[in-house]
């Protein structure tokens, strides 16, 4: 990554932003390669009862969220909480997390993760969400997006709560 120059502001334009369509709509912001490595901004509209990351970790980074409109169920460790409009969470490096909309409302969102890359991870979902990378190629990825996955009971039976 290049380091952030002091002298120049990042502003990315709504129109200029690369906009990923599938179950959820994410409009790819900032990278960390953009940012000189400051931050990673990305913006999500999911509809309602609709299911978002499954149980992961990151190792390295912190994933931070905050709802603009609506709201999400989210996995943080061991339980489930509910953030809704105006809500931010950070969840910090190694601790279980995962997200899904209410059955009742959408979300709209932004994720911000530190010091990293995160748009050719998005870009993978869209493609296995479209049928156009298996995803298996999630699973192969964990290294190389700090993005672990496991099980959660916890986790499960909130959806199975559905």
């Amino acid at each position: 990554m290049t380091a952030l120059n002091p002298d120049h502001a990042v502003l990315v334009r709504a129109a200029d932003a690369e906009v990923l369509h599938g179950t959820t709509t994410v409009h790819l912001l900032a990278d960390g390669s953009d940012t000189g490595g400051v931050i990673s901004a990305a913006r999500s509209r999911m509809p309602r009862d609709t299911a978002g990351a499954s149980p992961h970790h990151h190792r390295n980074a912190a994933e931070m969220f905050f709802v603009i409109e609506g709201g999400l169920d989210v996995l943080v460790g061991d339980r489930v909480v509910t953030a809704r409009a105006g809500d931010f969470l950070l969840v910090p490096p190694g601790m279980a997390h995962a997200f899904r909309t209410p059955a009742d409302t959408g979300a709209d969102f932004l994720f911000l993760m530190p010091e990293v890359d995160r748009f050719d991870y998005f870009r993978l979902l869209n493609r296995v969400q479209q049928g156009l990378a298996s995803p298996q190629e999630i699973l192969d990825s964990q290294e190389r997006f700090d993005n672990h996955f496991h099980e959660s009971p916890v986790w499960t039976e909130h959806c199975a709560g559905r």
